[in-house]
């Protein structure tokens, strides 16, 4: 079976998981392709005008698995139980999809996380597996290994990270921001691209372990619900004073974004703070120019503190 996987969203935080479990079951794995501008409008035709610049991509995603796959997984992730919530888009985008592309060739497949409802994430994929055609002793083994390298490829890229950032000299910038949007090839990548570009060093803020964010996070606020969000607070926590500067990337009109962003700009007060905020805009021109008087301002002071 073709199994369509739309790069957006949690595609950056759960792609291998997915891949290494359904190629586990004996099936082909179909990416879409990184994300344009062709994309990108497909996706605002799907969208309504309220949906954030990360669903409308995703969107314009879906459709362009059209006629190359036999059906695309969205699973739908509402809660992890103590650990926090999801943004609700993960718990609609199954249902959204369905009802948006209703009347083009596609079928998909999905499973339940919702640790609340006791829908564990392990029961949720061998489910899953079982439903296409597995036993459930392969479909457990396939999860657990699945995992495994997951877990084992996030710990590498965590190690990896914190030895350059301790070796650099360089500028050094945490990129605050959700993994869907720090790596989409068209929206946050060139973020990243910019500020090496500026010969500084960027600090991805998703690369942390996601249990010791949880605890960092409440250093900052006690009361944030949506569990992505409790994992950027407690990256600036971590690396707050390890950084030369801090960046702020959301998508349009991210509402949890809206409330964390004014949350670490009131609590951070030693470092400068640039907020970033990506819309559907055609050029990066302005997303370039303030990046480079960002970097500037950090490295005027960073002088003047030298020459003191």
């Amino acid at each position: 079976m073709k199994i369509g996987i739309p790069r957006p969203l949690l595609y950056y935080r759960y792609g291998s998981l997915w891949g290494n479990f359904f190629k586990e079951l004996g099936h082909e794995i179909v990416l879409s392709p990184k994300t344009n501008k062709a994309i990108q409008d497909t996706g605002g035709k799907y969208a309504i005008d309220e949906n954030c610049l990360s669903s409308k991509l995703f969107l314009g995603h879906i459709a362009s698995l059209e006629g190359k796959c036999d059906a695309v997984f969205i699973p739908r992730i509402a809660d992890f139980g103590k650990d926090g919530i999801m943004c609700t888009r993960f718990e609609a985008l199954y249902d959204l999809c369905v009802n948006s592309f209703r009347d083009r060739e596609l079928k998909f497949i999905t499973c339940n996380v919702d640790l609340h409802e006791k829908k564990s994430e392990e029961a949720a994929y061998v489910g899953l597996g079982v439903e296409l055609g597995s036993s459930r002793g392969a479909a457990q083994l396939a999860y657990q290994q699945a995992v495994d390298l997951w877990e084992k490829d996030r710990v590498e890229q965590i190690i990896k990270q914190d030895q350059a950032l301790a070796a650099t000299e360089q500028i050094k910038i945490l990129v605050a921001g959700h993994c869907y949007n720090l790596y989409d090839e068209y929206i946050g990548v060139p973020v990243l691209k910019g500020i090496r570009r500026l010969d500084a060093f960027a600090v991805c803020a998703d690369k942390i372990d996601h249990g010791q964010a949880q605890q960092d996070s409440l250093k900052i606020c006690e009361r944030v619900p949506w569990m992505m969000s409790r994992e950027l607070l407690g990256a600036v926590e971590k690396y707050h004073d390890k950084v030369d500067g801090i960046i702020l990337l959301t998508a349009f009109p991210c509402g949890p974004d809206s409330m964390i962003n004014e949350m670490i700009i009131r609590r951070i007060k030693d470092r400068p703070i640039l907020n970033l905020l990506l819309d559907s805009q055609d050029a990066s021109a302005g997303v370039e120019t303030r990046l480079e008087s960002f970097i500037d301002i950090i490295r005027f002071r960073k002088a003047a503190d030298k020459n003191g």
